[in-house]
């Protein structure tokens, strides 16, 4: 198996785009009470302005895009904005090989940030596993941290 995450480019967009509403629509069988996903999640003008401005990445294996990430640094802090994989491939480790590859790649990083809504508890899960601790919570979102 031959994994490599690296920024997508916006010949990518058609299928990161389709991964996304494949991936996040399945999210009503964890707690969701609707196919759906975040703002942009099925749009290819949004994957196309995040693959332009450099924060659209790929995850391919033997080069067939398996997943896709929004990443989005600020000096020492990277917020990962979404990640999502191939229903596919669900359950598969791409998930956690996918995070190991953005801290890998982002040496400089001292803090990784992101969010997930609480009723999701295959996310919740999936990053507690990974690491990264509850720093708050509103009604719909847990804000998680992981320090380097």
């Amino acid at each position: 198996m031959s994994l490599e995450f690296r920024k997508a480019g916006t010949s990518d967009v058609p299928v990161l785009n389709s991964l996304s509403k494949q991936a996040f629509d399945t999210d009503v069988e964890v707690g969701g009470t609707s196919t759906g996903g975040p703002p942009g999640y099925m749009s290819v003008p949004f994957h196309m302005k995040m693959a332009r401005t450099g924060h659209l990445y790929k995850l391919t294996e033997n080069g067939l895009i398996i997943g896709g990430a929004l990443l989005f640094q600020d000096g020492e802090e990277l917020n990962v904005g979404r990640i999502f994989i191939n229903p596919e491939h669900f359950r598969k480790g791409y998930g956690i090989r996918m995070m190991e590859a953005i801290e890998d790649m982002f040496t400089n990083v001292k803090v990784f940030t992101l969010d997930t809504p609480v009723w999701n508890i295959r996310t919740n899960a999936f990053y507690t596993k990974l690491g990264y601790t509850e720093v708050r919570r509103d009604g719909d979102f847990i804000y998680y941290a992981k320090q380097r």
